[in-house]
């Protein structure tokens, strides 16, 4: 399965972006109304900046307190991106999610971010493909 039907398939394509300079809370306030685990640092909601997730700011939490919450995003956000394209397949990018433990990755097309996976997004599709090469593996051995 391809980046692009997995997109396809996601109940929300929009990304969720947050705005260079805005603080450490206005982030975590953002990560807990929408429900996410990760928000994209963007100054105009096509260019990636960085990717600040819940585990950075928990990190910096326990590292220098509630202090950190006035802190600008950039400041703690990871800004050297691993990112996909809407042509590479599940099982490629799965690997690139395991290999440098994160969770979020940005679809891109050339500089411009085009979406936004998860990894339960990629083992959700890897699932279903499953899933249908079995059905139809037991199919052939049943004759049906």
């Amino acid at each position: 399965m391809h980046v692009s039907q997995i997109l396809k398939s996601k109940a929300e394509q929009a990304v969720v972006t947050i705005a260079p300079g805005s603080t450490v809370a206005a982030a975590a306030e953002l990560l807990s109304s929408r429900r996410i685990g990760a928000v994209i640092v963007s100054p105009d909601g096509r260019r990636v900046a960085g990717i600040l997730s819940e585990r950075d700011i928990v990190r910096e939490l326990g590292r220098r307190g509630p202090a950190c919450m006035s802190d600008p995003v950039e400041t703690i956000m990871t800004a050297r991106i691993i990112s996909c394209r809407k042509d590479e397949v599940a099982n490629d990018v799965l690997q690139k999610m395991t290999d440098g433990r994160f969770r979020h990755m940005p679809v891109m097309e050339g500089d411009e971010m085009v979406g936004l996976i998860s990894i339960g997004d990629v083992v959700k599709a890897r699932l279903a493909e499953l899933a249908m090469e079995r059905d139809a593996l037991e199919g052939m051995v049943k004759g049906y």
